[in-house]
């Protein structure tokens, strides 16, 4: 009675923790995927002619926009519209030169202020989208609000980031829970929590897949739940790279529910022909031969299913890696391989252990896991974890590419919450590694004596009843022997102990998971950084340019400071000022100031402008034409004699 109340205790305990682990999934998953930004833009703009808030002498023909990759458009991905909200482009977006796409303008455009929004979808599967003004003459009142441009959001974007996560977790529990099986705990392809852990993977990866699919259209495009069921919408996103991975995932996920129908069907009817010594005779010697011929059996079925199940994968790794982050941008053929190995290892390493979890808390008494197993997957574990450390090393320089981007980006930020997270786990995963290694098996000798008794009393048996009488009597001890073992192993404090531990493993697991996910949805911090100093360039050109240049012609009196400022320092006509200083501050009257501007990355100039002297040390040209935007070199030539004369320059962005 009192074995009987422990053992429910024991039951109540252990589904409490699967219910508090059950919680902590559901608290994680909601608050980041809620938290998550709307849109989650892979690639940046970097720059637009007309620049963003320019305004320009006269309409222009086009408009130009530049990515920090290549994007996907269609016929409404960029807009233009006038300062009432009609559209003023031609439509048909087409690609100017490499990451540079621009639409045609509609002649005789009127003054005012015009509006700019694009939706395109960057090389790696995201959607990016927003919107910017410029005006021709002088800015004006427009009714076009800029609000609710984000793409990727609203319920749509929820539903999208909750497959792409189950799709993730639907991977790691079958590819994971498959290698536990197969590497490390062959007995456990007959037990029915692991059957049930790795099926529960191969539907929730295939679910995901499935949703994923009919929400993509509506998630890079309108957003909106009813376009979910658009059968055109569907029939473009298969056409694209996107729908292309998503499809091979389905047909690997075909391939992968033969695997696990061999797995735990045939594979399984070899183990258990194996462990009844195969079918009865009449000599020992024949059962013999029968247990050597299953045991080849079973390690030739074992040998394929692994290189099968390799194989699919692999494969199955290689569908995000041929349409995310590893896709595009810097070595796309390298990060692909080693996003592959990265996921592999992130499967491996969680997936086992959700399979070690289920084996400790739900395998029957007489299944229950060893010593040897548990070891074997500590050591593919750390093995893993030195896979996924090298090969997160490189994703990191890869997608950062500076120090800086760890603290100043969200990726970055999002990045050192990942390896904090993985610097747990690996610290919680060290302690499981001590109590592995104080784990015994118990009473593993016994259980197998019961099996020999059981087997040869039914051999030696001649009459039915003496048979029936026997296999119960079997069947009996075996009973005892399995709930002796299962008492001692209970009662083992270092089996106890590898419990919790494992048990703290799989909560911060799952956290890491959902930061994953959202780290897979996040821009990059090498083209976040890129975009920041994109736009900080572009916000330091919007105003009037300032150069001051120290310069000395050589004579006694020819020191001083020359002042230039260039307003508003952007493509087209500027006002032009000099002033020329003396070292104390007072106006400098110089004979002669001349200015000359060059744009070597064109072969531009030097193209040379007079200014007029308008007060002593005071020099102005108006209408002074900037054809280009670029790095212009700026020339001072000052004459404080008839024979003392010096140039000075600096190098500043114009336009």
């Amino acid at each position: 009675m009192t074995q009987t109340i422990a053992s429910r205790f024991r039951n109540l305990q252990s589904l409490r923790n699967f219910r508090t682990l059950l919680l902590l999934f559901l608290a994680v998953s909601g608050a980041l995927l809620a938290g998550a930004a709307p849109a989650s833009a892979h690639a940046a703009l970097t720059g637009s002619d007309p620049k963003q808030g320019s305004v320009v002498d006269k309409a222009p023909t086009q408009v130009a926009l530049t990515f920090s990759e290549k994007v996907a458009m269609n016929d409404g991905s960029l807009r233009v519209l006038d300062p009432k909200g009609k559209r003023v482009d031609t439509g048909g977006a087409t690609n100017l030169s490499g990451t540079t796409y621009g639409v045609k303008l509609h002649s005789g455009l009127p003054d005012g202020t015009f509006t700019v929004t694009y939706q395109v979808v960057s090389a790696d599967s995201h959607p990016v989208s927003g919107a910017f003004t410029f005006s021709i003459g002088a800015p004006s009142q427009t009714s076009v609000s800029l609000s609710g441009q984000a793409a990727g959001g609203g319920v749509v974007g929820v539903l999208y980031g909750t497959a792409r996560y189950v799709s993730y977790a639907g991977f790691i529990l079958l590819v994971g829970g498959a290698t536990f099986v197969l590497a490390c705990w062959q007995r456990g392809a007959g037990v029915r929590p692991v059957q049930r852990l790795v099926v529960t993977g191969w539907l929730a990866l295939t679910g995901a897949t499935l949703a994923l699919l009919l929400l993509r259209g509506a998630y890079v495009g309108s957003g909106k739940v009813g376009d979910i069921f658009d059968l055109t919408l569907l029939g473009q996103v298969l056409q694209t790279k996107s729908g292309a991975a998503l499809v091979s995932r389905l047909l690997l996920l075909a391939a992968a529910a033969l695997f696990i129908a061999v797995l735990f069907g045939a594979y399984v009817k070899r183990d258990e022909a194996d462990a009844s010594g195969g079918p009865g005779g009449s000599h020992e010697s024949d059962e013999d031969a029968a247990e050597k011929e299953a045991a080849a059996e079973k390690k030739d079925l074992a040998f394929g299913l692994a290189i099968g199940g390799a194989v699919v994968a692999s494969g199955l790794a290689a569908t995000w890696a041929m349409a995310e982050h590893a896709s595009t941008g810097l070595q796309p053929g390298i990060a692909m391989p080693v996003d592959v190995l990265h996921l592999l290892a992130v499967a491996i390493w969680l997936g086992g252990l959700s399979a070690l979890l289920t084996a400790l808390f739900r395998a029957p008494a007489q299944a229950q896991i060893g010593a040897a197993a548990v070891r074997r997957f500590s050591r593919l574990a750390f093995g893993s974890v030195l896979a996924l450390v090298a090969t997160g090393i490189y994703q990191s320089w890869r997608q950062l590419g500076s120090w800086s981007a760890f603290t100043d980006t969200t990726y970055g930020q999002l990045l050192l919450v990942k390896i904090c997270l993985v610097a747990v786990l690996v610290g919680i995963a060290s302690i499981s590694r001590r109590w592995t290694a104080q784990l015994s098996e118990v009473a593993a000798p016994e259980s197998v004596a019961a099996t020999v008794v059981a087997r040869r009393e039914k051999a030696r048996a001649t009459v039915p009843v003496d048979s029936r009488r026997a296999a119960q009597l079997a069947r009996q001890r075996a009973a005892v022997a399995t709930t002796r073992e299962k008492r001692i192993r209970d009662a083992d404090p270092h089996r106890a102990g590898l419990r919790r531990s494992v048990l703290a493993e799989a909560g911060v697991a799952i956290v890491l998971l959902a930061v994953t996910t959202v780290l897979t949805t996040t821009e990059p911090g090498r083209t976040e950084e890129s975009a920041q100093q994109a736009t900080a360039t572009a916000s330091q050109r919007s105003g009037p340019l300032s150069l001051k240049m120290p310069f000395d012609t050589g004579d006694e009196d020819g020191k001083g400071t020359v002042e230039l400022t260039l307003d508003p320092a952007r493509v087209g006509g500027n006002e032009m000022h000099v002033f020329v200083e003396r070292p104390n501050g007072k106006a400098f009257d110089v004979p002669e100031v001349k200015v000359a501007f060059t744009l070597a990355a064109k072969q531009i100039g030097p193209l040379p402008v007079t200014p007029d002297r308008i007060a002593t040390g005071h020099w102005s040209a108006s209408g002074v034409q900037i054809p280009m935007a670029g790095d212009w070199k700026i020339a001072v030539t000052v004459r404080t004699s008839d024979i003392d004369q010096t140039t000075v320059n600096k190098n500043a962005q114009i336009g």
